[in-house]
């Protein structure tokens, strides 16, 4: 592994009597369920970020909200690092448990407590899956916009914790535009109401402070999330394109034009041909990229802008044009999509997927300096992504058992976030920082930003006991990496200057 560890983790936190906290938490919650055996720990010894893992000191799985601020006081009391975690499908290492601290999971939270349709609110618990909501709240024509690739397994309270988006981010917002209120405890077990019922609250924004903290500042304990009424009629455009550029250009030509698709996804042809033979969507094998456009809202209004994307699409240069023909095929078109994921899966033993995000008008410059990056490190790279809001995945195709080629894949991804900072953008769209990307906010932000960073963790958790060691470099180890604000040094890729 080429991450470094911050001194929070690497050596600095106080030894742990693991008999006598596990005693502490049985004498006063004596029906509190801890996993303390080696066989039953190695279960949750990673997220869905696999290539990083370490076994925690003790699993925790309360059932009730008094236990968790239990489970936090003792912890606070003792000094033993805590960290929060939901499904465990988090993709940048949020939820790593530490070898010192107390894992605690907040899976068995999964109750949907209210769905007030005349309010479009739904009150939830933070083990609550994502799709859960929008099928709660169907029979009364609503829905919960962020729709992550996850979303049949992430819970919410990920989502809140990681500030999750999805194909629809575009024209709905990431998860912080879709929230009203949100439930915490601070690490000594204080309750805290974030936000409010109404549309504001008075004082500072600490709910949007709050969502995207990755577990630093808080626990969750429940969320409540604005519901939208389902559109009256949708529609998919599907535009072949003979290279990324042309869809990178299409992209940006779509969002000039006015025109706000509730959804813009693209996918190069390594993604294309994976998800077509794992889905069946109907995609076009031979196309070196797909754009999917979706418009939704009023029948005429939808009707009118469909003619208008394509205009656009066949001025851009694409070179087949379908709309889907019902509801179905507009199903499988998005199904392709939702499954590329684990579609490239089945392509190579192992892959690394990137977040990151870039101003539009760069789309195709990157793409081709992604290109030039997967030829220089010899490895495959698929890319998938929300094209609308610049919000890229590239998949980095690699077999963790021929040596180095993790390593390499790793330094790849890194070279990838560099790029994004060096156009204007930024190292993560949804997936967050967690342990995966902590050397390259040392690219993306200066001495001043990161102090002040530590200074707003250390308002919430004054001990560094939430999550230490995740999201936040110390300036020590990133006078390490070799870097602070890498953006103000040269293009690599002087091709950039070209698109």
């Amino acid at each position: 592994m080429n991450i470094l560890y911050d001194e929070q983790v690497d050596g600095v936190l106080p030894d742990v009597d693991k008999a006598a906290l596990l005693q502490a938490l049985h004498r006063q919650w004596p029906d509190l369920e801890v996993l303390h055996q080696l066989e039953e720990l190695k279960p949750y010894e990673c997220d869905g970020l696999s290539a990083y893992r370490t076994t925690p000191l003790l699993v925790v799985l309360p059932r009730h909200i008094d236990e968790v601020q239990g489970i936090l006081r003792i912890c606070h009391e003792r000094r033993v690092p805590v960290v929060a975690r939901g499904a465990g499908t988090g993709l940048s290492g949020g939820a790593l448990p530490l070898e010192k601290g107390v894992l605690l999971v907040m899976a068995r939270f999964n109750n949907i407590l209210q769905i007030d349709p005349k309010a479009r609110t739904a009150r939830v618990q933070p083990g609550v899956r994502n799709l859960a909501i929008s099928q709660a709240a169907a029979p009364f024509g609503l829905y919960y916009a962020p729709d992550p690739s996850s979303q049949i397994a992430c819970s919410i309270g990920g989502n809140v914790a990681e500030n999750a988006g999805g194909v629809h981010c575009l024209k709905y917002g990431l998860t912080v535009h879709n929230l009203l209120k949100v439930e915490i405890l601070t690490v000594d077990g204080e309750r805290l109401t974030l936000g409010s019922d109404a549309l504001d609250s008075p004082g500072f924004d600490l709910l949007a402070l709050f969502t995207g903290s990755e577990g630093l500042l808080g626990v969750i304990t429940e969320v409540t999330v604005k519901l939208l009424p389902k559109p009256q009629t949708a529609k998919v455009l599907l535009a072949a394109f003979d290279s990324v550029e042309k869809a990178g250009r299409a992209v940006a030509d779509i969002i000039a034009a006015g025109i706000i698709p509730g959804g813009l996804e693209m996918m190069d042809n390594l993604a294309i041909r994976a998800a077509e033979d794992f889905i069946h969507a109907g995609y076009p094998v031979d196309a070196e990229a797909i754009l999917l456009c979706e418009l939704d809202g009023v029948e005429a209004d939808v009707h009118d802008d469909c003619a208008r994307v394509r205009q656009v699409l066949e001025h851009a240069g694409a070179t087949e044009l379908r709309q889907a023909r019902d509801e179905a095929e507009r199903v499988r078109f998005w199904a392709g999509r939702k499954n590329a994921f684990p579609a490239v899966g089945r392509l190579s033993p192992d892959y690394y997927c990137m977040d990151g995000t870039i101003p539009r008008r760069e789309l195709p410059g990157v793409l081709h300096a992604i290109a030039q990056l997967s030829a220089e490190y010899g490895l495959r790279v698929a890319n998938v992504f929300h094209a609308g809001d610049g919000n890229m995945h590239p998949l980095i195709l690699f077999d963790a058992n021929q040596p180095g080629e993790l390593e390499r894949a790793e330094t790849l991804g890194g070279k990838i976030l560099e790029l994004c900072v060096k156009v204007g953008g930024s190292i993560t769209g949804e997936h967050g920082v967690g342990r995966e990307k902590i050397n390259q906010m040392c690219a993306q932000f200066n001495r001043d930003e990161l102090t002040l960073f530590h200074a707003v963790k250390a308002a919430f958790d004054p001990g560094g006991l939430l999550n230490p060691g995740k999201n936040i470099p110390t300036l020590h180890r990133c006078a390490e990496f070799g870097a602070l604000h890498v953006h103000h040094g040269q293009l690599p890729f002087p091709e950039l200057e070209r698109f």
